[in-house]
């Protein structure tokens, strides 16, 4: 069988069970599917008084229309925080913090990247967790408002310029001989402490999420420069380019913060009840010494909408021969257990499908651990998604192919095109010719038009950007970041925690 089909783009419900295509459509008309809390966004800050002067600004800013200049259909306008979710946005925060420049800049221009990130987390980690345990407050989330420099400097293979650059003090030779010393155990507590910078990654987003995972901590960070854009068309020096993104800034900002204070702004509509769908998640681990080793963890989504996040176990996963991650049939069985009751703790009943997506085909053993941890009341079912780069398709005129569309080679495999013409926003959000994704069912059975309108929804349920759509599912989409968050330091006993700490 090869045919071309169109899947009909799967329709999300909000309000009052009303559906429409685009989330900023209706979340304008109706307002989200959860009701906002009585109280509004409890929330806390820390920043520079420069960054929390412009965070409460933009909060301030945001409470009213937002629009496009020169209006565009592709970007909204954006009605106002409590028209759009129903609920308060203060702009006095519940707690501030304040970081100063010299504070900051203390760490900053280290030359050794380890201690220039560690030392700039912790003045952001260790003061919100001293807060959390000594104020009365309690903040549902915390906005961690950084300098644009901190986004510079603290990152992987970052310059420090001579002009600015200080010499740390350094205990050891590398970070290598760190690494090793910390895995000793050793006695010496001032060595230790000098060794802990060296065990994480040094990339300030990933490291503070990872630092604030175990006390679970929602975080979001914001550049300063992200929320000073809030200047008019026709102020002096005004940027053309800056203005024309802010309602799309305050779409993503706004919906993930309501995602973040436990509201959910849609679900997809006719999602099939009692089905979840796993994303496996793989990050190598360099600290161990061997290329084989890497941390597993899983993304499981509801038909509920909501999202869970648990971390799997650390070994040898990674094959450098074929470039692939597979389980063994223990560590798959955990994973599918640990998958198991984290649904029946939140619906009552084992799930009666549970959807699989990976990168790579199933191996037989890694497949019949999670078929032992499902039992016989879940039907199980793998699907391998990946990108396909070496086919296009290509029409007559000057649009591109429509987004949905799907060539089905056969009864377990189809190409789906994710990204293309949306009817709706009238353009093509893209700057190539796209490309599909290669989906194929490698373990177990299913309808493959049904798995192609399951992944199809799936790239509609990314709170983290207010967006028509994804080009991937979102059991995949956030697998790199998820990675590396869980492996950007020395996580350890960390619980199932929804999928609102990892964005």
């Amino acid at each position: 069988m090869r045919e071309l089909i169109q899947i009909e783009e799967p329709l999300l419900q909000f309000r009052h069970k009303q559906t429409l295509e685009d989330p900023r459509d209706g979340l304008t008309l109706f307002g989200p599917l959860d009701p906002g809390k009585p109280y509004g966004v409890r929330a806390g800050i820390i920043g520079t008084p420069q960054g929390i002067a412009s965070f409460e600004r933009w909060v301030q800013w945001v409470q009213g229309p937002v629009f496009t200049v020169p209006a565009q259909r592709g970007r909204p306008p954006f009605p106002g925080f409590s028209a759009v979710f129903r609920t308060l946005w203060e702009a006095t925060p519940l707690l501030r913090i304040t970081v100063t420049d010299e504070e900051i800049d203390r760490f900053l221009y280290l030359d050794d990247p380890h201690q220039r990130v560690y030392g700039t987390v912790g003045l952001f980690a260790d003061r919100i967790l001293e807060a959390r345990r000594e104020e009365e407050s309690k903040p549902e989330v915390w906005f961690v408002i950084v300098p644009d420099r901190i986004k510079k400097y603290c990152r992987p293979k970052s310059f420090i310029e001579p002009e600015v650059r200080q010499a740390a003090i350094r205990s050891f030779r590398g970070a290598r001989q760190a690494q090793q010393f910390l895995s000793t155990r050793s006695l010496f507590t001032d060595m230790e402490e000098a060794a802990m910078p060296y065990a994480y990654e040094e990339q300030f987003h990933n490291q503070l999420k990872a630092r604030l995972l175990k006390d679970t901590v929602l975080t979001q960070i914001v550049q300063e420069s992200t929320i000073a854009n809030i200047a008019r068309p026709n102020d002096p020096n005004a940027d053309s380019r800056q203005i024309a993104r802010q309602s799309e800034i305050a779409w993503n900002l706004c919906t993930g913060i309501f995602y973040k204070i436990g509201g959910r702004p849609w679900k997809v509509a006719d999602i099939r009840e009692g089905v979840c769908y796993l994303g496996l998640v793989y990050k190598k681990d360099s600290t161990s010494g061997t290329e084989k080793n890497a941390c597993c963890a899983a993304q499981m989504f509801l038909d509920s909408g909501d999202g869970i996040v648990f971390k799997g176990a650390l070994g040898p996963w990674y094959s450098p021969d074929t470039g692939d991650f597979h389980l063994s049939y223990a560590a798959a069985k955990d994973l599918g257990d640990l998958a198991i009751k984290s649904y029946k703790k939140r619906v009552g009943h084992p799930p009666k499908e549970m959807f699989i997506h990976g990168r790579v085909r199933f191996e037989a053993t890694e497949w019949q651990g999670f078929l032992d941890a499902a039992g016989e009341d879940t039907k199980m079912v793998g699907v391998r998604i990946r990108d396909e780069k070496d086919l296009k398709l290509y029409r007559k005129g000057r649009n591109p192919v429509l987004r949905g569309l799907a060539h089905v080679r056969n009864d377990w495999s189809a190409h789906l095109w994710t990204k293309g013409w949306t009817p709706r926003l009238q353009t093509y959000p893209g700057r190539e010719v796209p490309n599909p994704l290669l989906i194929e069912i490698s373990r177990g059975k299913a309808p493959i038009e049904v798995v192609l309108r399951d992944i199809l929804a799936l790239t509609k349920l990314n709170y983290n950007t207010c967006i028509f759509g994804d080009g991937e599912p979102i059991t995949l989409k956030f697998a790199d970041a998820i990675g590396e968050i869980l492996t950007a330091g020395p996580v350890k006993d960390v619980p199932p925690l929804p999928f609102s700490h990892y964005i």
